[in-house]
């Protein structure tokens, strides 16, 4: 039988056990997350880089600061700068949703944890079409970004749209012109899912036709005030801007609608327990339902970190999150981390602590 969690809801065993671990890592840490009469001095905290989760972290950093002494003061200057950040000791926590790889942590003193799961959505400005009307392949959205593909009545795009009226208006690809680790997903994701792919995978590539716009918020904001637009960005951006999304088709043939559904069909294929360095590989996998662009978002803290207290205030954060923050994930659109997941990353949050 589970226990109790701090809102009273009951808990399953599993999820007891992430909550006693949780408990003795704070102890360890000097930390707490009742709200005191006196906030301590210098509590606040602060974390930089990735936009892929700069909503959720600001909902759980508004709720949080009402029952915890230290604020979180978070900047939404995308995964590159984030990395850097962290690497100069300017910031408590970086943010990236392009993971560092194993000798690169390392190397620069730093543990890596996923925060919680997005998908990444492909966003387009063409009149005349409903949001999930459109079907597109990776080949043929390579085609759009790589500007083979140069206007919206294309053979390739009329083909998978049967009946559907499309007028020869210009394509405007729109990525991030920003150091992304949302365009590290997204390469990531036609590298391996389109062949006709030749720009390469990475927070930075030299796109060859389009225009560029800092951040999600920047591509997002792009692609709704420009006809004949089409971009990528992380699902709560395109959902409150209210932009038309595209089906996608997934491994398994199927075009989908990106969905809490579809996302959490990729997301539960994962073995979090044997993922190398806690990182997950969620794109273009099998089953009908599978959204083809779910990702995690990562944290990086240093081993040694210079602000022992800020430092604290980030782990009490991310502890808060993982065992209050799941509603409010949900309704952005994002997916909590799975029990294992969560496992995985009070682990490093423990090297930290110590």
């Amino acid at each position: 039988m589970g226990g109790m969690g701090i809102n009273g809801a009951r808990l399953q065993p599993a999820h007891a056990a992430i909550v006693a671990i949780l408990a003795g890592t704070l102890v360890l840490a000097g930390c707490s997350t009742e709200k005191s009469d006196a906030p301590a001095a210098n509590s606040d905290f602060t974390g930089a880089g990735a936009t892929f989760p700069a909503p959720i972290y600001a909902k759980w950093g508004s709720a949080y600061k009402k029952v915890a002494a230290g604020a979180l003061n978070y900047q939404a200057i995308g995964s590159g700068a984030g990395i850097a950040q962290i690497k100069a000791r300017t910031v408590d926590f970086g943010a990236t949703d392009d993971p560092m790889k194993p000798e690169a942590l390392q190397a620069d003193g730093l543990v890596q944890f996923p925060a919680v799961i997005g998908g990444l959505v492909v966003i387009v400005n063409v009149p005349g079409l409903q949001n999930g009307q459109l079907k597109l392949t990776a080949p043929v959205v390579a085609d759009l970004f790589e500007g083979r593909i140069t206007r919206w009545n294309d053979a390739a795009i009329a083909a998978l749209n049967p009946g559907m009226e499309l007028r020869p208006i210009p394509v405007t690809p729109v990525y991030r012109s920003d150091s992304s680790g949302t365009t590290a997903v997204f390469t990531k994701y036609l590298a391996k899912a389109a062949p006709n792919w030749t720009l390469g995978a990475g927070k930075t590539v030299s796109w060859p036709v389009g225009t560029g716009g800092k951040g999600n918020d920047g591509v997002a904001g792009n692609v709704k005030n420009g006809l004949g637009t089409i971009g990528y960005v992380e699902y709560n951006y395109a959902s409150a801007n209210r932009l038309n999304m595209a089906k996608l088709r997934n491994a398994s043939g199927q075009f989908v609608l990106p969905s809490a559904a579809s996302f959490t069909a990729a997301a539960s294929q994962v073995v979090w327990a044997a993922a190398p360095g806690a990182v997950a590989d969620m794109l273009d996998l099998g089953g009908v339902e599978t959204w083809p662009i779910v990702s995690a978002t990562y944290i990086l803290m240093p081993l040694r970190p210079s602000r022992i207290e800020q430092t604290r205030q980030a782990i009490a954060f991310f502890r808060w999150s993982y065992e209050n923050g799941d509603a409010a994930a949900r309704e952005l659109g994002y997916l909590p981390l799975p029990e294992a997941a969560e496992l995985r990353a009070i682990g490093e949050m423990m090297r930290v602590a110590k």
